[in-house]
């Protein structure tokens, strides 16, 4: 039998390569991959030559290159689909039309030799298609630094599937008919029907998993991006099976007539037996993976990992799906999938989560509803639903979902509740482009769900301190509890309480006080309390601001630190407050913080940004180990102890973004006993109050009188006014051990560097959301966030120059295709005039 299949294989090759239609696909299809691969590696060239931030394109050039939806391997599977019904429609169709059909019946030969021979013949053509593609694969292995080698294979194995499948299909519809051309059509048809089935019936529970266990779309993905599946491969071995068993099926009932219940129970046979293989091979639990990337980019972290092998029982994950939420396109029925797999690295470690989904109505956004002017509740969620594609009867009213769970804390956001042996959390998702929590985002959760109280950080209240709970410019709701907002701490792992310093005990199972610029002198009662909280060894972030010394030095002189006089500036071409100082990060920061953010931005040079920040001093003769963490430029900043005028930019928009319409005080932060100098003014601003005097005394606004603000990089240092020039921090780490426990206070010269405006901030490119979460990670002594990192991959460079570059176009681009077309003339000349 397999010397009769390897017979007709070869004669099929004969045929094949004997005609000119094989040969021109295989000039085509390397003409058209070279153009594919050359224009990524151009792109590529055009980054190294630019270098500077652009290198940074370059990290993970084996994987950006090759794998992706945009990839080189992508854009190869994406054409297969014009080269295989052109070279499988005459497979049968030409032995029915030239009527050489009937001799094979008449043959000795078996029916499922004729048509495994004729397979095998495509598996051969389909495997020199692929190797094209590995030499370009290969290619790279010398134009990427270091590149992934493991990456490569992968994907090569899903080409070759895929278009294996592709053969499959286009036999069967060969079988069909003696017109070449129709088999071609319907080939495309039905790659066209298996890519589309997934997308139909979604909105059905019962089709949905029907119709995604057929369908071809995708199903190479992981394999591009270097993951071998068993739930993929045999997904294509079984859609091979199935045709090839349909083509000889179909060619058996031309031999033999047989009844037409008969020949319909083989076929639903064959149908059952995908539906059921796929079915049970896609099990969590049953499926096998082997990540083959160097730093196994498609598998949870390690840390992930290790929270995920504690949970020792099954997880529960209630979707809650709000009709009227914005996010409502999120988690539509017809989204149910897509909604699975993102879990599905997660059920790899897992398999004993289960899903469940809740839809209800009920307010949320409220920009919706106030475009329905006049329309109740009900009335808008029908129209929403009409308009969704969704039975308004399958969503709870909102007395019915108040019932079971209140969800107006979460603002009726689109939500998951994970449920694990009693113990609920929630796990968001975000306002941002990615939306759905990241890995660090989970971990979180399920750590959360293991631990029996959460780490808290206490911010202190009742003194004038920056609130977190008011989303003005200068206060911090988005950094500690925003839900929408994925950086907030609240979505890292931490939890958030208020304390007030005059009323209560600073909690001692607290990871970290914050103290964020005071307004009030701190009391003897409030000083005893942190002074105790400091003496058991607390953690503590205390924020100062230019003009708060003399009400901070209570509580910074007991630890040798002190807030300088005046405040830093530093002027600039860009019309930005020249208050506005961009401090660098120390190289401390990397080994105290371990942060993986916080070490990129570091080796970037992204800053700091602290708007109206005081530089600070220190002594190491009090007991703590103090090291600098933020410092300024000495060539771009110094210490200005005059008052600034209005032309020099205190005089409105003078908050951390610019944002028009505060009043001085909100507009420089927290500054205090700044006088600004106007046209026929004395204005004195102390603490929180205002005083003008003249004629023009309006300082609340966008600017003087309404004018817009007046930024001038006219400031000229100058050390016989009290300037002082140099390098300062803007922020210290205190460390020291406490009953064998190490103790950990951070002091800043700045309190807006983590405001809402400053974490918000587009018009430059600052460090602050790494930095800020960096120094909590320091609190909780890297038990938050979750670090989910991997190791960065070692192929982060390119070899190509220009000159190699001109070279291999002309090699791969036009020589390969050259090549391929003389021989192929040769061999039809030659064969012709045998």
């Amino acid at each position: 039998m397999k010397k009769t299949i390897f017979k007709i294989a070869k004669t099929e090759l004969y045929n094949l390569f004997y005609s000119p239609i094989a040969w021109l696909l295989l000039i085509v299809f390397s003409f058209q991959t070279a153009l594919a691969y050359l224009g990524s590696m151009q792109q590529r060239l055009v980054y190294k030559n630019l270098g500077g931030a652009f290198l940074n394109y370059l990290h993970g050039l084996t994987g950006s290159v090759f794998g992706g939806g945009r990839g080189f391997y992508a854009s190869v599977a994406g054409n297969l689909y014009l080269y295989i019904p052109l070279l499988t429609m005459g497979l049968m169709s030409r032995e029915i039309s030239s009527g050489t059909i009937k001799l094979l019946y008449s043959s000795p030969l078996k029916i499922r030799e004729i048509v495994f021979g004729k397979f095998l013949a495509m598996l051969l053509y389909n495997a020199l298609l692929v190797g094209i593609v590995a030499l370009f694969a290969g290619v790279s292995i010398f134009n990427i630094q270091s590149a992934d080698i493991g990456f490569l294979p992968a994907g090569l194995l899903g080409i070759f599937l895929l278009i294996s499948a592709y053969a499959a299909i286009g036999l069967f519809m060969s079988c069909l008919t003696g017109y070449q051309v129709v088999a071609a059509i319907c080939t495309l048809a039905m790659l066209s029907l298996l890519s589309y089935i997934g997308t139909i019936w979604q909105e059905y529970d019962f089709f949905r998993d029907l119709t995604y266990f057929l369908s071809i779309s995708g199903r190479s993905m992981n394999m591009i991006d270097g993951l071998i599946t068993t739930k993929d491969v045999l997904y294509f071995v079984v859609i091979i099976g199935a045709f090839l068993g349909f083509s000889i099926y179909k060619l058996q009932d031309e031999r033999t007539k047989k009844p037409i219940g008969l020949r319909a129970g083989r076929y639903a046979g064959i149908v059952v037996s995908v539906m059921l293989i796929s079915y049970i091979s896609s099990r969590p639990g049953l499926i096998g993976y082997w990540d083959t990337t160097a730093i196994r980019s498609n598998t949870l972290s390690p840390n992930a990992q290790k929270i995920i092998r504690q949970m020792d029982a099954p997880l529960e994950v209630t979707t809650y799906v709000n009709l009227l939420d914005r996010n409502i396109w999120m988690a539509l029925p017809v989204q149910r999938n897509a909604n699975l797999a993102i879990w599905e690295p997660y059920l790899r470690f897992k398999p004993d989560i289960k899903f469940t989904y809740v839809y209800y109505y009920d307010t949320a956004n409220i920009e919706l509803l106030k475009s329905y002017k006049g329309m109740d509740l009900r009335a808008i969620a029908e129209k929403t639903a009409k308009s969704a594609k969704v039975d308004i009867n399958n969503f709870k009213t909102p007395e019915e979902i108040r019932k079971i769970i209140n969800l107006r804390p979460e603002k009726n956001r689109l939500v998951m509740q994970l449920q694990y042996k009693g113990k609920t959390t929630f796990l968001r998702v975000f306002d941002d482009m990615e939306r759905w929590p990241s890995e660090t985002e989970v971990s979180a959760a399920f750590q959360r769900l293991l631990d029996t109280k959460l780490p808290m950080i206490a911010f202190a209240d009742g003194d004038g301190e920056r609130s977190i709970d008011k989303s003005g410019d200068k206060h911090y709701k988005i950094l500690p509890n925003e839900i929408s907002f994925r950086y907030s701490l609240v979505n890292q792992g931490f939890g958030v309480e208020k304390v007030s310093l005059k009323d209560q005990e600073i909690p001692s199972d607290i990871r970290a006080l914050v103290i964020a610029d005071p307004r009030n002198p701190l009391d003897s009662v409030e000083l005893g309390k942190i002074q105790r909280y400091i003496t058991a060894g607390g953690n503590l972030l205390i924020a100062g601001e230019p003009g708060r010394q003399a009400l901070l030095a209570p509580l910074l002189q007991p630890l040798g630190v002190s807030l300088k006089e005046g405040m830093l500036v530093q002027p600039n071409a860009e019309g930005n407050f020249p208050g506005l100082i961009l401090s660098g990060l120390t190289n401390a920061t990397d080994n105290l913080f371990s942060y993986d953010p916080l070490k990129k931005s570091r080796k970037d040079s992204t800053p700091v940004s602290m708007p109206g920040a005081a530089a600070l001093t220190y002594a190491g003769d009090h007991g703590w180990e103090i090291t600098p963490l933020v410092i300024t430029k000495p060539a771009a900043s110094w210490i200005r102890k005059r008052m600034l005028t209005e032309d020099q930019g205190i005089m409105g928009g003078m908050n951390s973004g610019g944002t028009s319409g505060s009043s001085v005080n909100g507009n420089i932060g927290a500054t205090a006993t700044i006088m600004v100098v106007a046209a026929g003014s004395n204005l004195t601003s102390t603490g929180t109050s205002l005083t003008a005097t003249g004629s023009n005394g309006n300082a609340t606004g966008s600017g003087h009188n309404g004018r817009p603000p007046l930024y001038s990089d006219s400031l000229i240092f100058s050390p016989a006014d009290g300037d002082e020039g140099g390098s300062f921090p803007t922020a210290l780490a205190l460390s020291r051990s406490v009953n064998g426990k190490p103790q950990r206070i951070v002091v800043t010269g700045d309190a807006d560097f983590m405001s809402n405006t400053e974490l918000g901030r587009r018009n430059l490119r600052v460090s602050n959301f790494a930095f800020t979460i960096g120094l909590f990670k320091w609190f909780s002594h890297g038990e938050f966030p979750i670090d989910t990192s991997l190791p960065d991959g070692k192929d982060n460079g390119l070899n190509l120059t220009d000159t190699s570059m001109n070279v291999m176009t002309i090699i791969l681009k036009w020589g390969l295709p050259a090549g391929l077309l003389i021989f192929a003339t040769v061999l039809l000349i030659r064969r012709k005039r045998q």
